[in-house]
């Protein structure tokens, strides 16, 4: 199980650490596992949501994700995305942008690569910010039957019955990091506005077809006279195999997690010039090691039925999340270590699991045997 599910990332892991030593010598080498280490361990709540969400889709959109997914997340985002956004930023073309790249200049000196990359930071964070904060907030606004944080989460679900909270909240945290963080706050407005929208249209779409998709799926049923009846039917309250996202639903949901995956990996990308310029060790670290891994953590995660078994993973994920949301938030205006990014996820998917596990400890004890918590449609 583990070697097939992880193998390709072994095997993607060794033949990068082989070009990075050709390509710049034991320094280039250790660069490139720090990198690999560094994405692994900010992206790790990425992998528990994208499992959440990748458990909803078809088998085809779930290939989709983990082949043309993976060509997005290592060259669309660790590659294209910066030189794009160093074009843009400095007006030069790709010509141009690949060659001031390839200079690795320094971070502090003006009209470099790494530099004008920096620059961008505002606006990059903002973006990445607010769809995070949304996915955050949609979240723990949500009355859920399974609660982690009770003292904390059962507050914010009565409260969250307010129409519209989550977008009330976001943008308050907007316009007040904007205002009081950003040298340019039109710039980091625009680019929050633009995050919540890219949040609520994917996610609404993803949503409004896969709906269909279920309603679809449930009158086939009804109509090959293949319906259940009893407890079966009525406790189903999430997609089964019968109703996994096809069709528009699935190309919305998978189009929701690469944009998912590109905020999360924001701060990766930004962080990884605090340890170098060169953007082939970045491409090598970050996307050939780190999004592999990532992949195939989300790949473990969904045929292991970890999130049924260990319940409240999910929760200490979304948390992680509007921790990184804070976190990108507030460095529109302070810079933040990437190591302190790295430790909160890890930290509330420790705290998360070693909570499963202790909950289902106390069933067991108690004579009752944990059962796997059915996927609602969000």
């Amino acid at each position: 199980m583990v070697m097939r599910t992880f193998g390709w990332s072994f095997g993607v892991t060794a033949v990068s650490l082989v070009v990075a030593f050709l390509y710049g010598g034991w320094n280039a080498l250790f660069l490139c596992t720090i990198l690999g280490i560094l994405e692994v361990s900010l992206s790790f709540d990425n992998a528990v949501v994208n499992a959440k969400i990748l458990e909803r889709m078809s088998e085809f959109w779930q290939k989709i994700f983990l082949t043309v997914g993976i060509a997005i997340a290592v060259f669309g985002m660790r590659l294209v995305f910066p030189l794009l956004i160093v074009g843009i930023t400095a007006d030069l073309g790709p010509i141009d942008a690949i060659s001031l790249a390839m200079e690795k200049g320094d971070p502090e000196t003006p009209g470099s690569y790494a530099y004008l990359l920096n620059e961008a930071h505002p606006q990059i964070a903002a973006f990445g910010g607010m769809f995070l904060l949304m996915l955050f907030l949609d979240f723990i606004f949500e009355d859920r039957d399974i609660k982690w944080l009770t003292w904390l989460e059962r507050p914010l679900a009565r409260i969250g019955k307010l129409d519209q909270l989550a977008v009330i909240v976001a943008s308050i945290s907007l316009i007040l990091a904007a205002q009081l963080l950003a040298e340019d706050p039109a710039v980091v407005l625009l680019s929050g506005l633009l995050g919540m929208i890219t949040y609520i249209a994917v996610n609404g779409l993803g949503s409004l077809f896969e709906g269909q998709g279920i309603d679809e799926a449930e009158g086939t049923i009804i109509e090959d006279g293949a319906a259940e009846t009893g407890a079966g039917a009525k406790d189903r309250t999430g997609p089964t195999q019968l109703a996994k996202a096809t069709g528009k639903a699935g190309f919305f949901l998978f189009l929701y997690l690469e944009v998912l995956d590109a905020s999360f990996s924001f701060d990766g990308v930004i962080g990884a010039f605090a340890i170098t310029s060169d953007p082939i060790i970045i491409a090598l670290g970050l996307g050939f090691i780190g999004a592999m891994f990532v992949r195939s953590i989300t790949v473990f995660l969904v045929r292991k039925g970890t999130l049924a078994d260990y319940v409240y993973l999910e929760h200490g994920a979304h948390w992680a999340i509007g921790a990184l949301a804070a976190i990108l938030l507030v460095s529109i205006g302070f810079h933040i270590d990437e190591i302190i990014t790295g430790l909160v996820g890890v930290a509330f998917i420790g705290a998360a699991f070693t909570s499963s596990i202790l909950r289902n400890r106390r069933l067991k004890a108690a004579g009752i045997e944990p059962e796997p918590v059915i996927v609602h449609a969000d």
